[in-house]
């Protein structure tokens, strides 16, 4: 009885410890654009004067008030799946890095997709009805988002 006890305990705290995956190319979420500039529809590179950490990763700002805007309400400001390319979370329940020019704020969130060698995953999002791959993503999320 006592050993069930002890998985018990020790697999509830070890699911509890265990932080998502986020997509830091090189070094911060969204390839250090800035999170909060998304949703004033800009693609701005955040500068390391204007750094915040947030769930154990680095994000980026382009300006004092916009690091301050995502102190205020981290989470507002945090990329769907990660920062991970959107559509491939959807169709292929996969981590595909993005290109931080490629975005979409919709329902007050915001998702990156994956854009390169003609290949732009944004496109394929919106004409295949993103509200029914928000759903697909969400749950393949749930399965892939602590997997390394």
């Amino acid at each position: 009885m006592r050993n069930l006890i002890f998985i018990f305990l020790f697999t509830t705290t070890s699911s509890f410890c265990q932080t998502q995956d986020y997509n830091i190319k090189k070094g911060y979420v969204a390839n250090g654009y800035d999170v909060v500039a998304y949703f004033e529809n800009k693609t701005t590179e955040g500068n390391k004067e204007f750094t915040a950490e947030f769930e154990d990763v680095k994000y980026k700002f382009s300006s004092q008030k916009n690091l301050t805007t995502f102190n205020q309400n981290p989470k507002k400001y945090i990329p769907q799946y990660g920062g991970y390319c959107a559509y491939a979370v959807a169709i292929k329940s996969d981590k595909v890095s993005i290109n931080p020019k490629t975005f979409e704020i919709r329902n007050g969130k915001l998702y990156l997709f994956y854009n390169a060698w003609g290949t732009n995953t944004l496109k394929s999002w919106q004409k295949e009805n993103a509200e029914i791959l928000i759903k697909k993503a969400d749950k393949n999320w749930e399965t892939i988002k602590f997997l390394k």
